[in-house]
């Protein structure tokens, strides 16, 4: 799973095996490390929970964890629809663009580099 953040925006992008396993119930979690102190890092998580009604965020302690309403993880993850969007409202601070979307193949990189990634619907288009 990747994750891009510009100014209020949230993007995440998830690999073949990735949808497979949150349709398995599973949550997906990434950690990256920052320095060699415990506390030096940052997590983020996605997961499908049922008792959501829309797109939620939550942040504590260096975690960020996205979660989706299950029907509307279950569409995406069965059907060939991209992504999930939603605004989240902050009240003073604004609103949070949120995107969940499968990770597609780049067409210029190889297959190796494509690995696990969700066909391309431009491959084969020509300019």
């Amino acid at each position: 799973m990747k994750m891009r953040i510009k100014g209020d925006s949230l993007r995440l992008r998830v690999t073949r095996s990735e949808v497979a396993r949150l349709f398995e119930g599973e949550c997906l979690e990434e950690t990256i490390h920052f320095a060699s102190e415990a506390g030096a890092q940052f997590t983020y998580a996605l997961r499908y929970e049922p008792f959501v009604r829309e797109p939620t965020v939550h942040y504590a302690e260096n975690r960020v964890a996205v979660l989706i309403p299950a029907d509307q993880a279950n569409t995406w993850i069965v059907t060939d629809q991209i992504g999930i969007a939603a605004e989240i409202k902050l009240g003073e601070r604004g609103s949070l663009a949120l995107l969940i979307e499968k990770d597609f193949a780049c067409l210029d990189r190889s297959d190796e580099e494509n690995e696990d990634t969700f066909v391309n619907p431009n491959s084969g288009a020509t300019c």
